[in-house]
């Protein structure tokens, strides 16, 4: 049986409670997964705290910068690895992995050792009372020991979303993957190894929240700062556990996004993107839509339009090139997903398509498969109107005018993200900056630029990751102040 062991001081740590890592396309188990104890958790902190304050603490920028794009040198050269490892996890489809996880995983080293390699600080020269002046000028620091709490739907893509900007800027770290995906952030320390990265800079410890080793890296008090990404109830606990100490965190939750369809929309563009938006990693992505609003004139065609699409989605093994929806990560997920897909009919939905759990052959059968599933006719108070469901389905409404649609969407505790279709530029635009969220995509979703801020308002987080914005939360910037 594969040994998932945690990744210490450049050392793989083996630790005597283990737990199963299930696989969700047959049930099975895949994989011991060892589990981080309270020493193990202190350990990886201290290494990371001496590598801070060693060799790495002493790297010039240039050559950390060297060291990062070896390491995405190193996932690119593992690329059939780390493929195998990322969807035998989440059950993803590989031709999905292939295209957005692992090269954005790899990527997301070189992008932030660019950004850290050539970012401009402040400079502000003064007078002063003897004439002779003086000269003020930022200097970004480093902030420490940071914990990353990374989530399940994306594995290697959020967590080096993380880890790449925190050692761009001469951090060290200690992870705590998702106990449901533990294998890519364990495989990364054998690259961080062949890269030269120094033993402690790259922590790994396996295990589950309260009580395990999330509960031990957030309290910990030699972590200096802490990142998250996951559900909302989990971002709360964390940032009270920050509260002891004044710790800075960054938080990136959940959300229950909105798409605006006008009339006046390229509907074929409008019917592919909401597809991918509603669909899209078994509909498992923090960014995607289960609120779909649709201007009257178009609502039918749309309506049979996205069904016909949810209908012709191929479910199967991740290998296999034709399927294009995997499997949601866990019989526990599965389980709330489908309590959704009941509470959606006793609040009076009518069930467009799927709702259920789809037939699947041989030890297919086991796993944690879900029909993509489509709602109408609900009332806007309703909890499926209101609640993250975290799944392949979405709910489409009518509206008749631009102010109901905005008060509609915007009606709402999340504020993630937003996809609106229309060809009036002049609404594009009105509309993108009413909406109380942090991304708004015009015809168009899941298109990113790196260097732009990534977040959301309200339950969905706080602050902001890409770019420039990262190095916000994972340096001090400190005022230098020369009297000439």
């Amino acid at each position: 049986m594969k040994q998932i062991l945690n990744f210490i001081n450049g050392e793989f740590v083996a630790t005597e409670r283990h737990f199963d890592k299930i696989s969700p396309q047959t049930g099975q188990k895949i994989a011991d997964v060892h589990e981080a104890s309270k020493a193990n958790v202190d350990a990886a902190v201290a290494a990371a705290r001496a590598a801070l304050n060693g060799p790495w603490g002493r790297m010039t920028v240039a050559e950390r910068v060297q060291k990062l794009y070896a390491v995405a040198d190193g996932i690119n050269a593992r690329f059939d690895e780390f493929l195998a490892a990322e969807c035998a996890d989440t059950g993803k489809p590989m031709s999905l992995a292939s295209h957005i996880d692992i090269p954005r995983g790899a990527a997301n080293f070189k992008i932030f050792a660019d950004v850290v390699k050539n970012v401009a600080t402040e400079f502000f020269p003064m007078e002063t009372p003897d004439g002779k002046g003086a000269i003020n000028y930022g200097f970004r620091a480093p902030i420490g020991v940071v914990g990353v709490i990374c989530p399940w739907n994306l594995p290697l893509l959020l967590m080096t979303w993380k880890v790449g900007p925190a050692l761009a800027c001469g951090n060290t770290v200690v992870v705590k993957p998702s106990e449901e995906t533990p294998q890519t952030a364990a495989l990364l320390g054998e690259v961080m190894n062949a890269a030269g990265i120094p033993p402690g800079v790259y922590n790994v410890v396996h295990g589950f929240g309260p009580g395990s080793a999330g509960e031990f890296v957030t309290t910990h008090p030699q972590v200096d700062a802490i990142t998250f990404t996951g559900e909302t109830r989990t971002g709360e606990a964390i940032m009270k556990a920050a509260a002891t100490g004044v710790r800075p965190v960054s938080l990136e939750m959940g959300g229950k996004n909105a798409a605006i369809v006008f009339a006046d929309c390229d509907f074929d563009a409008a019917i592919e993107g909401t597809m991918r938006s509603v669909f899209a990693n078994c509909g498992q992505v923090c960014l995607g839509t289960e609120r779909v609003y649709v201007e009257r004139p178009i609502f039918d065609k749309f309506v049979a339009a996205l069904k016909q699409g949810a209908e012709g989605l191929k479910l199967g093994r991740p290998e296999d090139a034709s399927t294009n929806m995997g499997t949601l990560i866990s019989k526990e997920h599965q389980n709330k997903v489908l309590s959704y897909y009941q509470l959606a009919v006793d609040e009076g939905a009518t069930v467009v398509t799927g709702g259920g759990v789809p037939q699947m052959p041989g030890e297919l059968a086991g796993g944690s498969w879900i029909q993509p599933t489509i709602w109408t006719g609900l009332p806007e108070n309703a909890r499926v109107m209101k609640e993250e469901i975290f799944g392949p389905c979405c709910h489409i409404s009518p509206f008749d005018s631009e102010e109901e649609v905005l008060q509609k969407a915007n009606d709402n505790a999340y504020g993630l993200a937003t996809a609106i279709w229309t060809r009036d530029v002049s609404r594009a635009h009105r509309v993108a900056q009413r909406m109380h969220v942090g991304l708004a995509w015009v015809n168009s979703w899941f298109l990113r630029d790196l260097r732009t801020p990534f977040g959301g308002s309200k339950l969905s987080g706080i602050g902001r990751e890409g770019g420039v914005h990262s190095l916000e939360f994972y340096t001090e910037l400190k005022n230098v102040c020369v009297k000439l």
